[in-house]
Formats: structure tokens, C-alpha cells, sequence
């Protein structure tokens, strides 16, 4: 029987399915190849462009608590010295205070500073700290001190400039942003070289890529609260 069919469907070369259906199915499978590819190089290149949603709910949750931690160290100071040049009971006074600081917190400044957090400095940072160790990958001693770099001259800069922006955008007062520049930008740059230049290290050379954004946000609680002291100096 093998020899009489010889593999091509008999002697007569007959086919029991017709040859339209026959090619309608191989560009079937052409399609579905195709589409099947496609798919999932979209699916892969979906994925580096999604919202850095974790990274973005740390950084505005720790903007928030180092902003509340600032607005309630400058309070709780202003409340001590009013004390001392006030005669004041001594029973109940500590919850009236409490409920005083508590009361008189600035939540637009506090939605301004998460906002900040959230939609900017969160997925900001996370592509820069991704771009960085896209074209420095190697942990060597050289390439630790460009990041240091270049998180000094660049992302620095940048994030005095987009907080400046986006405070004076808040209150109303961007034609002050100019002023606000000259005025403020140069000294609080300088003193985020203080700061920034050692966490930044340990930032490149100790935390993995996944934690950067926390640790820096960290450390934004303590330079949220330094800044608070000074301007209310």
C-alpha cells in the first residue's frame, strides 16, 4: 500500500482536502505565528515602560513623613520658646499642645510635598538610577565615583530645579522662581554636596538597584528636615 500511495495521498495525487482550504490553513498558522510574536515583544517592551508605581507610592510616603517630621520639629520649637515667655498652667497643657501642633498642620504644603514625591521624584530617579546602571553596570571602583558624579552635577541640580518649580507652581508664584533661584538654588546645592556625596555612595556601592529609591528617599526624610530648619531660620 506504500508503494501504491507513495506518500502523496495515491497514484493520482489526489487530495482529500481542497487546496483553497489547504492554503487558507497555512497562512493560518503564518498569522497566528506572526501575531503570537509580536504579542509578545509587546508584552516585553510594555513592561519597561510601566508606571514605577512602587517606587513612586515610597517616595511620597517618605516625602510626606520627612515634611510632617520638618512642620512639627519647627512647631514644637516655636510652642518651646512662646512657653518660656509664658506663664502657663500645668495641668492638661501637654494634650493642649499636642492638640495644637496636630491642628495647625499645613496639609496643602504636606499634599504638595507627596504629590512631589509620587509623580516625580519617585519615577524620575528610578529611570535615572536604571539609565546609570544600564551604561555603568560593572560595581568597579571607577564607575561607582562617575555615578557619584554624575548624580551630583546632573540629578541634583535637577531635582532643586523641579521642587523650586513645583512648590512656586502650588502657591501661585512661578514669576518669583527666578528669584527663588538666585537666592536659594546655590546654597542649597552646596549643601546637598555635604550630604548627598557620602549616601551616595553607599547608595551605588551597597544598595542593590530594586532598594535605591527607598534608601535615597531615606535620606530625603533627614535633608527634608534640614532644609525646614534652615528656612525657618
Amino acid at each position: 500500500m506504500d508503494a501504491i500511495g507513495g506518500g502523496h495521498y495515491g497514484i493520482w495525487n489526489w487530495n482529500p482536502l481542497p487546496r483553497h482550504k489547504s492554503r487558507r490553513a497555512r497562512r493560518q498558522r503564518r498569522f497566528d505565528s506572526k501575531s503570537e510574536s509580536s504579542g509578545s515583544a509587546e508584552s516585553a517592551g510594555g513592561s519597561d515602560l510601566r508606571f514605577p508605581f512602587k517606587q513612586a507610592v515610597t517616595a511620597g510616603s517618605l516625602a510626606l513623613t520627612g515634611d510632617t517630621i520638618a512642620q512639627l520639629t519647627a512647631r514644637w520649637r516655636k510652642a518651646g520658646a512662646t512657653k518660656q515667655h509664658s506663664v502657663s498652667d500645668s495641668g492638661g497643657s501637654s494634650q493642649d499642645e499636642l492638640w495644637n501642633l496636630l491642628s495647625d498642620h499645613d496639609w496643602l504644603r504636606a499634599l504638595r510635598m507627596t504629590s512631589y514625591g509620587f509623580l516625580l521624584y519617585g519615577p524620575g530617579s528610578y529611570a535615572w538610577y536604571q539609565c546609570l546602571d544600564h551604561f555603568l553596570p560593572k560595581p568597579t571602583a571607577k564607575n561607582i565615583m562617575l555615578k557619584v558624579l554624575l548624580n551630583q552635577i546632573v540629578l541634583g541640580p535637577a531635582v532643586i530645579a523641579v521642587v523650586f518649580a513645583w512648590n512656586n507652581l502650588w502657591q501661585g508664584k512661578l514669576s518669583e522662581l527666578p528669584e527663588k533661584y538666585r537666592k536659594d538654588a546655590l546654597s542649597t546645592l552646596i549643601s546637598g554636596f555635604r550630604f548627598w556625596i557620602p549616601v551616595s555612595v553607599l547608595n551605588f556601592w551597597v544598595v542593590p538597584l530594586q532598594a535605591r529609591v527607598a534608601f535615597m528617599s531615606t535620606g530625603s526624610i533627614f535633608w527634608n528636615f534640614c532644609l525646614s530648619s534652615m528656612m525657618s531660620k
